[in-house]
């Protein structure tokens, strides 16, 4: 028995056997960086922009940055009714996704919107849509 394991295909949850080589072969397809030439994003950095923008508070967020062009925030903290501290992880997570970029002025930090990866992001949505 401890040969058919050792030359096989490993037992996973459940024991069911699992092809590990037809696992590895996935997760290279899905992980690996393909640059779309139309847009200039790849999967992942695409996927990674939707999830940071699946929350309302940073869609709002992506809305009044496009609108001001930059703000501290302070004054994010002014508009919405949410305590500093989640607000400042809702701006991490936009900065983290490369939509918003924030400079240190001081004791405040200032953000803006990446408006060349909007754009790819959009050009990817619109490919997408049809």
């Amino acid at each position: 028995m401890e040969d058919l394991q050792a030359a096989g295909p490993s037992t996973g949850r459940g024991g069911f056997f699992v092809d590990t080589g037809a696992r590895q072969a996935y997760r290279e397809f899905t992980m690996k960086r393909r640059p779309l030439t139309e847009t200039g994003l790849d999967l992942e950095t695409f996927a990674r922009l939707c999830k940071a923008l699946a929350h309302p508070v940073r869609i709002k967020i992506v809305q009044y940055l496009k609108e001001t062009d930059r703000c501290q925030c302070g004054r994010l903290v002014e508009l919405l009714p949410l305590a500093q501290s989640t607000v400042s992880q809702h701006l991490r997570s936009l900065k983290q996704a490369g939509l918003i970029r924030g400079q240190v002025e001081g004791s405040c930090t200032c953000y803006c919107l990446d408006h060349e990866m909007l754009a790819k992001f959009l050009r990817m949505a619109a490919k997408l849509i049809g």
